[in-house]
This record gives C-alpha cells, sequence and structure tokens, in this order.
C-alpha cells in the first residue's frame, strides 16, 4: 500500500496531534514519520495500520489504494 502523506498529516494536524507524539505513539522515529508525510518514504502495513489506529481512522483513509469493495463494477448480467 502507498501512503497518503497529505491525508496523514491534514488528519494529525486536525487532531491537534504533534509530528513527534504520532512517532512515539506508533514507535516509530520522527524523522521516519516525516518522510513518510512528504511522501519521501513508504511505510509497510503494519506501520499504517498503527498510523490509522493513533489517528481514528480507516486504513482507506491515508492510503491510496481504494479497498476492494470500491472498485469499479464488472458488467451487469
Amino acid at each position: 500500500m502507498t501512503p497518503n502523506g497529505a491525508a496523514i498529516k491534514s488528519i494529525r494536524e486536525a487532531r491537534g496531534m504533534s509530528l513527534r507524539r504520532l512517532a512515539v505513539r506508533i514507535d516509530r522515529d520522527p524523522g521516519f514519520l516525516s518522510h513518510v508525510e512528504n511522501e519521501k518514504q513508504g511505510a509497510g502495513l503494519e506501520t499504517l495500520n498503527r498510523i490509522a489506529q493513533e489517528l481514528r481512522v480507516p486504513l482507506a483513509a491515508i492510503t491510496r489504494e481504494k479497498p476492494r469493495d470500491q472498485d469499479e463494477p464488472g458488467p451487469l448480467a
């Protein structure tokens, strides 16, 4: 999955949470999280799940992939 760094940063700031505080809560380095937010570095599924959990949003809110149930519908039979 590809992180949506702008969404992570926007949601984090809307929650009034500093980058450092989120990094500590997800057990990651603040520099790493900064790179993720600025889309200079990716993040693994475990990290993305931790971020989503701490920000209290679904994983889809902070990633660029659509969940499978939101894919384009197939042809009608």
